[in-house]
């Protein structure tokens, strides 16, 4: 009887910790790891290379190491690539580094909002919840149907391609299009 008591236990510690350890989506190609910062995931997706770069180039990987905690709304290399010619080299140039940083700072929340947060915020409000983002930018929440998307000041809305992204210090929303202040 006791053999079997810890076979059991031990089937049952095992099937919690696949659990625990599935949770966390793939983004990139890399294996996203909740017990790491939002720097140190981001660093191994191949899909997020331009983000990295224009982290360090405006001097924020320190802040995102941070204790947070943050909601980010990671764009793509894509969502990069996709805005006008020349934006991405002319925002890394280091005499532009306060307004790559104002960019930046419109994608992080300080607060950790995984994607039924923002559900629930949105239908408490009728359908769309606006906040206020680590560099004064107002986004616009919005959850239909499980799909969740955000809307910056000029009208660009943001599909989240990839949610509830845990990192040890909030989460990341992977999202198609760069979020851009208004200028």
């Amino acid at each position: 009887m006791r053999k079997t008591t810890l076979v059991v236990l031990a089937g049952a510690f095992t099937a919690l910790a696949t659990i625990a350890y599935a949770a966390n989506p793939m983004v990139g190609g890399a294996a996203m790891f909740a017990d790491k910062n939002i720097v140190e995931n981001a660093v191994n997706s191949k899909d997020h290379t331009t983000l990295v770069a224009a982290v360090k180039a405006a001097g924020l990987v320190e802040t995102l190491q941070g204790k947070g905690p943050f909601t980010v709304f990671a764009p793509t290399n894509e969502a990069f690539a996709a805005l006008p010619k020349g934006t991405v080299e002319t925002l890394l140039k280091p005499e532009n580094k306060d307004q790559l940083a104002k960019v930046l700072t419109c994608h992080v929340i300080g607060a950790k909002a995984m994607a039924a947060d923002v559900a629930k915020m949105a239908m408490d409000d009728g359908g769309a919840h606006m906040v206020k983002t680590a560099g004064g930018c107002g986004l616009t929440l919005k959850s239909d149907g499980g799909k969740v998307t955000v809307t910056d000041e000029n009208g660009n809305v943001a599909n989240v391609t990839i949610a509830d992204v845990e990192q040890s210090n909030g989460v990341i929303h992977v999202i198609d299009k760069v979020l851009l202040p208004k200028m």
